[in-house]
């Protein structure tokens, strides 16, 4: 129980130390690829986006990758889609496969559909001062590769590279030049762990994600949205002994590149293993708020199949819905 205060207490400090003041100066317009910093599960999105220390499956791949070293099956497969605001899109899936002692090895992609009702304009000498240059085809995706391994029975490490690309058009140098394609792409990497200091389910750990070099359009350069952020997890019903049902608390705590500090706070119940409520709270965003979701979960013939949903209040853009479905075999 000692052991168990020590660790609360540092993980409680550590998150009131990067809890800002909504007065502070907010990092703004600092990066791009700003789709990477999107909740893509309707698991984790449900749960408020604390979901660094939960993940046990193809879906921990987006948020700490040591995670796929705890799934409890020889494959995983995770696909997610995200009705994000102004009519955007978001695809993401991931499997990943189980080498026993040699740990775990997944594959990643999301994909960005923009739309292509975006109208292009240029600067013109005419009455209106500008010309149409018909629809603008924008998009962006990444493909990563990772691997997590379980170094002891209590530590877990895992990394992830991956290639991101976005596209945003062409434009011209000048009236009468040449056009350019607006495209950038690169590699970037994720990196995690998780450390269970032998209290129960209780577990601690960090990720950093999105770490690149700079990208640039054509003389403009800019960071990924590089982020750290410190978590813990616990299903608290380990307390009262044995249990069939678990309700598991996580809180992460983040330091973005692009915005002060932010805390992410959820929960989620299982009843009897079979359909889990989840709710959460992102503190110090702009709109992101309220989150809540269902999900169910059943074992067919061998075959585990998981199916989420996620609401999330958006603010002033009304709500985000998230579908998401996982099967394990």
């Amino acid at each position: 129980m000692k052991k168990l205060a020590i660790v609360l207490t540092v993980v409680f400090l550590s998150a009131v130390v990067v809890m800002p003041a909504h007065s502070a100066l907010k990092k703004v317009a600092q990066t791009g690829l700003q789709f990477l910093k999107v909740d893509f599960g309707a698991r984790p999105a449900a749960m408020g986006g604390a979901f660094m220390m939960v993940g046990n499956d193809a879906s921990a791949m987006f948020y700490n990758p040591a995670g796929i070293a705890k799934m409890q099956s020889g494959f995983d497969f995770f696909a997610g889609n995200v009705s994000w605001i102004a009519g955007i899109q978001y695809y993401a899936t991931g499997l990943v496969k189980d080498l026993g002692n040699w740990g775990s090895v997944g594959v990643s992609a999301i994909y960005c559909d923009y739309g292509d009702d975006i109208a292009g304009t240029r600067v013109a000498a005419n009455e209106k001062g500008y010309e149409e240059t018909g629809s603008v085809n924008v998009g962006a995706y990444t493909v990563g590769l990772t691997y997590a391994r379980k170094l002891t029975n209590k530590f877990t490490v895992g990394g992830q590279i991956k290639y991101a690309q976005e596209h945003l058009g062409e434009s011209l140098l000048a009236v009468g030049g040449s056009s350019v394609q607006n495209k950038v792409s690169g590699i970037a990497y994720d990196f995690g762990t998780i450390f269970y200091p032998g209290f129960k389910s209780f577990r601690v750990g960090m990720s950093i994600r999105n770490f690149s070099n700079q990208f640039k359009y054509q003389q403009y350069a800019f960071q990924l949205p590089l982020t750290f952020t410190l978590g813990f997890a616990m299903d608290v019903l380990d307390l009262i002994g044995e249990h069939r049902n678990t309700l598991l608390l996580a809180v992460d705590a983040i330091h973005p590149r692009d915005y002060t500090e932010r805390i992410n706070v959820g929960g989620e119940y299982v009843f009897n293993n079979l359909v889990a409520v989840r709710a959460g709270y992102k503190y110090n965003y702009d709109e992101e708020g309220l989150c809540a979701g269902l999900g169910v979960q059943h074992t067919f013939a061998g075959v585990g199949i998981r199916l989420d949903y996620a609401y999330s209040d958006f603010g002033v853009f009304s709500t985000v819905n998230r579908f998401s479905v996982g099967v394990s075999f």
